[in-house]
């Protein structure tokens, strides 16, 4: 693995050519994969949430408390991961934090483990994962120029959602037949044979920025530095932590309760489950991959000079989607009939997770290239917030009610309002190419050979 210490320049890699190109994907098919495993281990303890509960005689709410111990910690590690992207250099980032997770999953293995470490690991847990997001992307987009990164930027994230379609049946099996501690057990070792693929394929970019001094990339076309205050106050910005953070919580609450959902409101069984929330992720993937492929086919449009089929900001298109998805939410929460519970997940509540693409891409586009790791690391840490309040406040409303199903009819009402407030919000201010002349951000080009050093 290339340990940072110098940077290649992109002619070592054929910068305009094919060895680039290859090297660029062999980069983003690793870090899908490391999503993936990011996903996994933050699915597993919803996944055995059952048979945890009844292990170690864990109220809803209790269970939920174990689950959000999770995001004690998260947003401030990614912050504090951002910032470190400034003075270590990302393929360093990543490997420390898969070996991290491995270290936090195995303690479960063992028959002591009780309560008391189940929320110790998902705290450290939480600490190795907060700045995987912002990190991977910000790696990733040392590969690609701005009008690149879209597509690449949706796979990396739909890794997210393959986790969880991979995870859900492949540990309800593991679960049903070794019991729960072994679904700990098989995503930790997941993660030990991601780091060693990666300590031996993982490298930068040849537009990853320099560490350690500020490059000629902090600051605008007119010579002055872009303060992060301009930034992080800027619409797109503000609007895209809006629409992340309904977008996290819908996840956050999906991922630790939808399997006793679906097993108390629906009368599913575990793998009956597990099954519908693997389709439910691969509908998510699916929606944030044809998006993608879209926005690059919209890009190429525009380079030919023709005008786009639907001629909208994209704000305006992205936060009707999620106004979309909110409507779809309210209307799973209010319908007694399994099917059509099945066909909203699956259709089009599954698009709101486009907003996340939408949202790395645009900061992108926004921050000069030294700046980027830190706007993606403090839109995390706003985001992740939805991880701490999510599962103990869904578990409270689930408990709360007259019965299971009213409990969760509530949840579900505060989730769809949360996303209908943030497509109103995205709709009306996330402008990226506005905000990044207004900032005097250039969109990103490849270096010449030699001024990578």
């Amino acid at each position: 693995m290339a340990d940072g210490s110098t940077r290649h320049s992109p002619d070592a890699d054929g910068a305009g050519g094919a060895p680039r190109a290859a090297g660029a994907w062999r980069t983003t098919w690793l870090l899908i994969a490391f999503m993936m495993i990011n996903s996994a281990d933050k699915t597993v303890l919803g996944l055995v949430a059952n048979p945890v509960m009844a292990d170690l005689h864990l109220t809803r709410e209790q269970f939920g408390t174990a689950s959000a111990a999770f995001f004690a910690l998260f947003s401030l590690a990614a912050l504090g991961g951002a910032f470190l992207t400034r003075t270590v250099r990302t393929p360093v980032l990543l490997l420390a934090m898969a070996l991290l997770w491995s270290a936090a999953q195995l303690p479960m293995l063992f028959a002591a483990a009780g309560f008391g470490v189940l929320v110790a690991t998902r705290v450290l847990l939480g600490v190795a994962e907060g700045p995987a997001t912002p990190v991977a992307v910000h790696h990733l987009h040392g590969w690609f120029e701005q009008r690149d990164r879209t597509l690449p930027t949706a796979a990396l994230l739909v890794g997210a959602t393959a986790g969880v379609a991979v995870a859900a049946p492949v540990l309800g099996a593991v679960t049903h037949s070794w019991g729960w501690r072994w679904a700990f057990g098989v995503v930790g070792l997941a993660g030990l044979l991601w780091a060693a693929l990666w300590h031996r394929y993982g490298k930068e970019g040849p537009l990853a920025p320099p560490v350690g001094r500020r490059p000629a990339g902090a600051v605008s076309e007119d010579g002055n530095p872009v303060p992060y205050r301009k930034l992080l106050l800027s619409g797109t910005w503000l609007s895209a932590a809006a629409g992340t953070f309904a977008a996290y919580w819908t996840v956050s609450a999906t991922l630790t309760w939808a399997a006793d959902y679906f097993q108390e409101v629906g009368g599913l069984g575990l793998r009956q489950a597990s099954l519908l929330i693997m389709l439910a992720a691969l509908a998510k993937g699916a929606a944030m991959l044809v998006h993608g492929l879209l926005v690059q086919r919209a890009g190429r449009r525009a380079a030919a000079g023709l005008r786009p089929h639907i001629p909208l900001p994209s704000g305006v298109k992205n936060g009707l989607v999620l106004l979309l998805s909110g409507a779809a939410t309210l209307a799973f929460a209010a319908t007694d009939v399994l099917w059509l519970k099945a066909v909203l997940l699956l259709g089009p509540m599954a698009v709101s997770d486009i907003i996340v693409t939408v949202a790395q891409t645009s900061i992108s586009r926004i921050s000069p290239a030294e700046r980027r790791g830190v706007a993606l690391g403090t839109l995390t840490c706003v985001f992740a917030l939805a991880g701490i309040l999510a599962p103990p406040l869904t578990g409270r409303l689930a408990d709360a009610g007259e019965t299971v199903a009213d409990g969760y009819l509530r949840a579900y009402g505060v989730m769809a309002g949360l996303v209908i407030a943030a497509g109103v919000v995205v709709a009306l201010f996330l402008r990226p190419e506005r905000d990044a002349r207004r900032l005097g951000v250039p969109e990103a080009t490849l270096p010449r050979a030699g001024e990578a050093a």
